[in-house]
């Protein structure tokens, strides 16, 4: 039997960062509670009822087969770790967050705990425009009126403005909307491992670089002087063909795409080993093939130390990777640090992935993907 119900959640900020704070109250209600289903646009208006800073305000539906006494704690401990300490005082405070519940499906409730419906929706615009947006041919269950109607009789006066803000109902909607991800890093950082964790879980198009099959490559990691111009020649062509065919090409069955590479890489890498006058003429060639590129909307790099480098590059076994030299991971490290000081601050992100085990260790992984939706969150905003 399905006991899944309709719940419409009110949601509110006017401390701190109000905008991210709802957005993670969204993240905590559909990891916790039930999935979100909609989310309304995002109003900014007057405090109600006291005098403070304006809230942003929103309206959910949530799928839920918790209680609505059960709902009502989750919403409770979720409102504490994100900052609210219920005051025991009389009237109306600043909070960080506040979620009320609006309509438990058709429910009608009195105890001395919860009253359903929320007893004030009707008078409160600031609940009732936000419910329009997902709801406004809902029912109340005891006035028998829907959302347009309560709206139209409503004596609140407040002015309410509509944000150009943007609300996901989860991380995965999230990054969806950020369409191209870019997953970098230096040899051994695990950039393919998290670009196929985050491809597996979220659906993403997974765009992996080839280079093995080099023929190049062996041969440069016991002659770099030797070797290096027609290694990053050959990079460079191999990586346009690929990134270009597999950039251009939209997969139905796929939400966004996610890279272990960005194009640039071959800039980076060149300017390292490549002597001055080889270096200026792989520049020329190399931006007139970047033009014509998709770009990532996000671009992240993951830092390690070069400690933990070589024991990566120890672990997965390529022969061909063995003699690879401290000093050589460091300038690649350098080189990626001063690409990313011209790199928009809002595209970008650096994450310490040092003391982080992403493959054995869930915490871990969860740590970065939160990291990555934060900044796809302000990059959309």
């Amino acid at each position: 039997m399905n006991n899944t119900k309709n719940t419409y959640i009110s949601i509110g900020s006017n401390l701190g960062n109000r905008l991210e704070t709802i957005q993670e109250a969204i993240f905590l209600i559909d990891k916790s509670i039930g999935s979100v289903i909609k989310c309304s646009k995002v109003y900014e208006c007057p405090a109600w009822g006291f005098v403070g800073e304006n809230f942003l305000n929103a309206c959910l539906l949530v799928q839920t087969k918790l209680s609505p006494e059960n709902l009502l704690n989750k919403l409770l401990k979720i409102e504490k770790i994100l900052g609210r300490e219920r005051s025991l005082q009389n009237g109306y405070q600043s909070r960080t967050i506040d979620l009320d519940i609006i309509y438990f499906d058709t429910l009608i409730q009195k105890d001395s705990n919860l009253t359903i419906p929320h007893p004030k929706l009707q008078e409160r615009l600031f609940v009732l425009k936000p419910l329009a947006d997902i709801a406004p041919q809902f029912y109340h269950p005891i006035l028998n009126k829907d959302t347009r109607n309560l709206i139209q009789e409503c004596k609140d006066k407040s002015i309410l403005t509509k944000t150009k803000y943007l609300l996901f109902c989860n991380k995965k909607s999230l990054l969806t909307s950020s369409q191209f991800i870019s997953i970098e890093g230096n040899i051994g950082a695990g950039k393919t491992t998290l670009a196929t964790k985050i491809a597996n879980e979220f659906n993403g198009k997974l765009v992996l670089e080839r280079f093995a099959e080099n023929p190049f490559l062996p041969n440069f990691y016991k002659d770099q002087a030797r070797y290096a111009f027609p290694l990053e020649m050959s990079f460079l062509a191999d990586r346009y063909q690929q990134f270009s065919d597999d950039t251009s090409q939209f997969d139905l069955f796929k939400d966004f795409m996610v890279s272990d590479y960005d194009i640039f890489k071959s800039l980076i890498f060149a300017k390292v080993t490549l002597q001055k006058d080889e270096y200026e003429l792989y520049r020329k060639i190399f931006n007139f093939m970047h033009k014509e590129v998709k770009r990532p909307q996000i671009y992240v790099y993951l830092y390690q130390s070069t400690e933990r480098l070589l024991e990566n590059i120890k672990k997965r076994g390529r022969d061909y990777e063995q003699g690879i030299q401290t000093e050589y991971l460091e300038k690649i490290n350098r080189g990626y640090f001063d690409f990313l000081k011209g790199y928009p601050k809002e595209n970008s992100l650096v994450i310490d992935v040092t003391n982080l085990d992403f493959v054995a260790n869930k915490k871990d992984y969860q740590v970065i993907i939160d990291k990555i939706a934060k900044q796809a969150f302000k990059q959309l905003n």
